[in-house]
């Protein structure tokens, strides 16, 4: 039993960071090439430009770039919150859906726009073909290339060349580096049996002779996409439980690889337009690192059977079946639990809400570090200011002015860093305390005592993380929950690429000095070491008193 879990964890992560390599590689040719006027480069060059007009032909100083990645972004919110507010006078909607409450066009509009993909109704009830298809499944395209396209304007301006352009950066990420790949996984996705099409539902009848309305649609282009993007929003409402967004074995280890494939794929993008590939692998390392202990710790602590069994004459030896699937044997589900949370993907292949309580932890962990590997583009920009404090804190330690990639860093930067990472603890615990405190939450709980507080936990930290995913234990489709966390959602999303673009804007105001003898390697054990504690000790210092009331306390209460 172990060593089945062991070959199916290698196998999906292993296998999935080695081929993070050539498609860091092509990434870095998308949206960075060498002579963007040359070649196949340059033919995509002009045809973008044709695309954007004046838009995207000058490059842009930090703040032209933030304010057009905004200004493309509230469009974005706009367009889909009019899909969704008028989806039952609009064509391809075969099952006839009808409107949708306001506050929860206002969330799910948020959820989409930020890439959090944090869902307060189910897909195949409340939505047209046009809202999932026109709406949602543009946003988790364009959502990502957003994310892509800072990352590449970071790497570029730590290079200490421009920034680029948004448009054209975003037009690359959507067009050479997501479509592809999501057309390709789609391919795979249909021959595994998830259903492609336009007609409505079908009417089918049982064994037992009964009438059974069963719900179709375009599912396998949604789910490429929605794994790919770090999307995580579900065509169906049980998402990737559902047999029809997920059918079989190889399917489900498919969507898992296509879960954390782009962000591996990113930092290798990042090391080789910074031109320093040895420094993106020991990123890659520490991140690695965390997503091996997150699993482990998950896998193990998910051995135990379940407390909702005690009393029950169920055989309890082989750990907690409750809420998996059971297609997918007892690790596919903590394991997916690990992977959806180290990055902002969202999907789930078991139910969160009957994890064990330190397995629940785990999620949680992903999701407060909010950089093993992280969203597309946006989890290697949230590593770079764990990066900053980092090389910060070590250049105090030794006495010398910290640098980093040349660039001098000072308290500034410093600043901005850590108003991004404590701006994210800020969501999570303040929007916990309020509703833990209120009955905006206190009335939505389905359980008391510390699970409950956990899953209100869960649901903030989960929109402040951009995540989507949710312990599934909360009546959140109300006015205050839609409100409080699509507010969060767009904060979160937003404050953590600004910042880094404007701690880039700062260090490229200075004189890059060369690396001496004493200047800190970014290529040592011991920048991965000081990454590593740094991430640890400004996590375990902002969350482990309120792990230490939910899941925690949960824990300690069932041992005794």
């Amino acid at each position: 039993m172990l060593m089945q879990s062991l070959l199916f964890v290698v196998l999906v992560v292993g296998g999935t960071a080695l081929i993070s390599w050539p498609l860091g590689r092509y990434m870095k040719w998308a949206m960075d090439p060498a002579d963007p006027s040359a070649g196949l480069a340059g033919w995509n060059t002009r045809v973008m430009r044709i695309v954007a007009g004046p838009l995207a032909a000058p490059d842009q100083t930090w703040k032209r770039y933030m304010l057009a990645m905004l200004a493309f972004n509230v469009v974005m919110f706009l367009v889909t919150y009019a899909i969704l507010a008028l989806q039952q006078h609009l064509p391809l909607n075969p099952d006839g859906k009808g409107a949708l409450e306001g506050s929860l066009i206002f969330n799910t509009a948020a959820s989409f726009t930020s890439n959090t993909n944090l869902q307060h109704y189910s897909g195949e009830v409340s939505l047209s073909y046009l809202s999932q298809l026109a709406g949602l499944m543009w946003l988790q395209f364009v959502s990502a290339a957003t994310g892509i396209a800072a990352l590449a304007a970071l790497a570029r301006g730590l290079a200490g060349r421009p920034l680029g352009n948004f448009f054209m950066d975003v037009q690359r990420a959507s067009f050479l580096v997501l479509l592809p790949v999501a057309f390709i996984v789609a391919i795979l996705l249909v021959l595994g049996g998830v259903p492609m099409t336009f007609e409505g539902a079908v009417l089918a009848t049982t064994l037992e002779g009964v009438q059974q309305t069963i719900a179709r649609g375009p599912v396998a282009a949604f789910v490429s996409i929605k794994q790919l993007g770090t999307n995580g929003g579900g065509f169906f409402g049980p998402n990737s439980t559902h047999p029809l967004e997920n059918p079989g074995f190889w399917t489900n280890i498919l969507e898992m690889s296509a879960i954390i494939i782009v962000p591996m794929a990113c930092v290798w993008m990042f090391g080789r337009i910074v031109g320093r590939l040895r420094h993106a692998g020991v990123i890659f390392a520490v991140m690695l690192g965390f997503i091996a202990v997150k699993i482990t710790g998950a896998v193990y602590f998910e051995s135990a059977p379940t407390q909702a069994f005690a009393d029950l004459p169920i055989e309890r030896t082989v750990g907690n079946l409750e809420g998996k699937e059971l297609r997918f044997g007892a690790t596919g589900g903590p394991l997916w639990s690990v992977l959806t949370t180290s990055t902002s993907n969202g999907s789930v292949g078991s139910m969160h809400d009957s994890l064990n309580p330190m397995t629940g932890l785990m999620p949680m962990v992903g999701m407060w570090l909010n950089s093993t590997f992280g969203g597309v583009g946006v989890g290697m920009i949230n590593m770079f200011l764990y990066i900053v404090v980092g090389v910060f804190i070590a250049g105090m330690m030794i006495g010398r002015t910290p640098e980093y990639l040349g660039w001098r860093v000072e308290a500034r930067e410093v600043k901005l860093a850590l108003f991004a990472l404590l701006a994210h603890g800020l969501f999570i615990l303040g929007g916990t305390a309020i509703f833990a405190a209120t009955p905006w939450g206190a009335d939505t709980l389905n359980n008391i005592g510390p699970h409950g507080f956990s899953e209100i936990l869960y649901e903030f930290t989960s929109a402040s993380a951009n995540n989507g995913s949710g312990f599934e234990g909360l009546g959140d489709n109300t006015v205050p929950w839609n409100i409080a966390t699509g507010i969060v959602m767009l904060l979160a999303r937003f404050i953590p690429i600004i910042l880094p673009l404007a701690i880039v804007g700062s260090l490229a105001s200075k004189r890059r000095s060369a690396e001496s003898s004493g200047t800190l390697s970014v290529e040592s054990g011991v920048l991965a070491a000081m990454l590593a504690s740094t991430i640890f000790v400004v996590g375990a210092l902002t969350f482990f008193p309120a792990a230490t009331l939910g899941p925690i306390a949960e824990h300690v209460m069932f041992m005794n």
